[in-house]
């Protein structure tokens, strides 16, 4: 089923597994997509930013976006295409969605300075994939260095009809949130889906300004999952509750550099990755990084028992 503008909730942004020698680790895959699926995510984000994407040759990423969607198909699998020119993006987009993704997503590249280069970019991107092809525009600043501001998202998504979801991940970006959507209400933007990133590190205050899930990677989607559903609710407290008790971790998982190294301990740590490597050049946690990790997941489990990583609770689950 291809993405719309309705969706919501929780896509999790897979890690790429890797064996220790740098090899694609299918089996771990397998078991990351059972993971998402058992946990009750909405969608998975495969070859994201965190995903290592460019260290992937074409066939290696084409294989594994296959592998994600042949196990996880009962999620709605997005496949981040973003590349330095339009023939590789075309090529992975097409090969995606042929093979049963419901939607690709595209970064701008880090050279667009103007609101026109902005634009002109994601038209020639929408022609160069096919406009049949439904896509998630990725508004990331911090990382990729181009600033959109709540104009020229507009502009995109009015221009592109095949744009159905917004990534948003500006920091400061609360006040981007409430702008588009009183775009939508004075009838200058039509509908979009906007799922929120940054490692969920405002995603509290973010549904409340009007996102409709979230769209990260963080090493415990069923917080994600917990805090989109309560504050749809309307349960303000139980929802900042919960992520008050996962922000020390969330925080420490944002380091700039050693982030995705956090999050694969601790997915290694879960059982879900069979081991925490990244393909080279990749950073790794120090015995002390590690034990600091170890020392903020116990305090995280005195809220939450799923954090609880103790040999007491694993023989016990």
């Amino acid at each position: 089923m291809k993405l719309t503008h309705q969706a919501a909730g929780t896509f999790a942004i897979a890690p790429t597994p890797f064996h220790d020698d740098g090899r694609i680790d299918e089996a771990s895959i397998d078991r990351l997509a059972d993971f998402y699926t058992e946990v009750g995510c909405n969608g998975v984000t495969v070859l994201g930013i965190m995903g290592e994407a460019p260290k992937l040759d074409g066939a290696e990423a084409e294989a594994i976006v296959k592998r994600f969607i042949r196990r996880a198909d009962k999620l709605q699998i997005v496949v981040g295409v973003s590349a330095p020119g339009f023939a590789a993006m075309r090529t992975l987009a097409h090969a995606s969605m042929e093979a049963g993704a419901a939607a690709v997503m595209i970064a701008p590249t880090p050279n667009l300075r103007t609101d026109d280069q902005i634009t002109t970019y994601f038209k020639q991107a929408v022609d160069a994939i096919g406009s049949d092809i439904p896509w998630v525009l990725q508004d990331y600043p911090l990382t990729l260095s181009v600033v959109m501001t709540p104009a020229v998202i507009r502009r995109i998504v009015m221009d592109n009809p095949s744009c159905v979801m917004l990534k948003h991940e500006d920091w400061p970006g609360l006040e981007k949130i409430t702008t588009l959507r009183n775009f939508q209400k004075d009838g200058s933007l039509r509908p979009l889906s906007i799922l929120t990133g940054n490692g969920a590190m405002f995603l509290d205050f973010e549904m409340e300004r009007g996102a409709d899930g979230a769209m990260t990677g963080y090493a415990f989607p069923e917080m994600l999952i917990d805090v989109v559903r309560l504050s749809k609710q309307g349960k303000r407290d139980a929802a900042h509750d919960l992520f008050d008790a996962h922000l020390p971790l969330i925080r420490y998982e944002q380091q700039a550099g050693v982030g995705l190294a956090v999050r694969k301990y601790v997915l290694h740590k879960r059982g879900v990755l069979a081991s925490p490597a990244q393909r080279k050049p990749g950073s790794t946690l120090s015995a002390q990084a590690k034990a600091e990790v170890d020392y903020l997941l116990s305090r995280v489990a005195r809220v939450d028992k799923r954090a609880n990583m103790s040999p007491q609770a694993s023989a016990a689950g």
